[in-house]
């Protein structure tokens, strides 16, 4: 499966753990994922929520081998696939999600962050959403949120040229809360989950709804919108020509296209 869970001090950890192939998530760790996410919610003992990767690397994004191997129905245009399912339960738990980031996160290792309540990463973590460069669109509301937090022309250069973050940068972005050396930012992360132990949890669960009420319902829309438009991307023929060259590593010629 290659999603670790355990839960510690009231702390729930949802590791992906995939280090052979870069921690890229396929459509069964999505479910995974969601299911974690899921049980933390209904479990009254866990007060927050931590995800992490793998030392020097959090996520390279979606297999693109699993993805293309599944039917349009149990991929990314679905609204009820898992992947869906993974971000509605991000979006709907109601206790702080703590990230953890060291090394890459790529596509969805960038734009789950923007969902997270706090995030920590590493002085070598590398921040990109190249969605372009393969031919499809931003997802999980990253084409509505990244250009609030950065403004549209810095936005363009993360997502239409797919320009990745230095930790500093994604700091300075307001995607993450600071810069710690690789070796402390899960156990740093993991202190301040634990912070919340010792707060009213009632006051933390409707603090966190008023931190996210304004913008909850433009996320959920533009969610459906980016993944609809994502799925019909996913077998472009633009597409196609960058996942043939990334398995036949080669660069893509988008040349032919207009």
């Amino acid at each position: 499966m290659s999603i670790k869970t355990a839960t510690l001090n009231g702390v729930a950890t949802l590791e992906i753990a995939r280090p052979e192939k870069k921690n890229a998530l396929t459509v069964a760790m999505y479910q995974a994922m969601a299911d974690a996410l899921n049980a933390a919610q209904a479990d009254g003992a866990v007060r927050a929520v931590l995800i992490t990767g793998q030392p020097g690397i959090f996520t390279s994004g979606n297999d693109i081998e699993d993805f293309m191997s599944r039917s349009p129905g149990q991929g990314s245009n679905n609204m009820d696939s898992p992947v869906f399912r993974f971000m509605r339960a991000l979006l709907g738990i109601d206790k702080p999600v703590v990230a953890a980031v060291t090394g890459a996160a790529i596509g969805i290792g960038t734009t789950m962050l923007l969902h997270c309540d706090l995030v920590y990463v590493s002085d070598e973590a590398r921040l990109a959403m190249p969605f372009v460069s393969l031919g499809l669109v931003p997802e999980f509301a990253s084409s509505l949120v990244v250009p609030r937090l950065l403004g549209n022309v810095k936005a363009a250069e993360k997502l239409l040229l797919g320009d990745p973050f230095s930790p500093e940068e994604a700091v300075d972005a307001r995607i993450a809360n600071a810069v710690l050396p690789a070796g402390e930012v899960v156990n740093h992360a993991r202190r301040v989950a634990e912070r919340f132990n010792s707060l009213p949890p009632g006051a933390v669960r409707e603090t966190k709804k008023l931190l996210r009420r304004a913008s909850a319902d433009e996320v959920l829309k533009t969610i459906a919108i980016e993944g609809e438009l994502f799925g019909s991307r996913l077998r472009s023929p633009e597409a196609m020509e960058a996942f043939q060259a990334f398995f036949q590593k080669r660069k893509p010629d988008f040349s032919k296209f207009s």
